[in-house]
């Protein structure tokens, strides 16, 4: 039988028109980790022609929702930071993926790797609060 706890983000992606648009895919969701990519499209490019700094972050965001609440409780973010270490160009393919994961009791913490390839282009760090609300299967 399937971890259902590892559909959550697949639920939670269904819902999110934002995510939608930007064209995120989930590649990997299992308990406490989760990996999405999507590719840098025209619109996203800023005034100097590279990804606007926003896009790299809703990608690192997602991923640190998604890991959180595959806890099967419902998570919010209360602090998250980002650190752009390269450009990014048009018709890049970008990763996110959470390499740290730990849970207390309502609090968690995060560490997500935003990559092109295997080279690091930005280090996300997120806490979230989990609520006692159960996630509906």
């Amino acid at each position: 039988m399937p971890n259902t706890k590892s559909l959550i983000p697949q639920k939670m992606l269904s819902q999110d028109l934002y995510s939608q648009w930007l064209g995120i895919e989930i590649i990997e969701a299992r308990l406490g980790y989760v990996k999405v990519g999507m590719t840098i499209r025209n619109e996203m490019l800023n005034s100097m022609g590279k990804a606007h700094g926003g896009i790299s972050y809703s990608l690192a965001d997602t991923a640190f929702g998604f890991t959180a609440n595959t806890h099967g409780k419902y998570a919010v973010s209360i602090e998250t930071s980002i650190n752009h270490i390269e450009a990014l160009e048009e018709r890049d393919y970008i990763t996110a993926e959470a390499t740290v994961n730990l849970q207390k009791t309502k609090v968690g913490f995060n560490i997500v790797e935003v990559k092109r390839g295997e080279e690091l282009v930005a280090l996300f760090k997120g806490v979230v609060y989990r609520t006692s609300k159960d996630w509906e299967e």
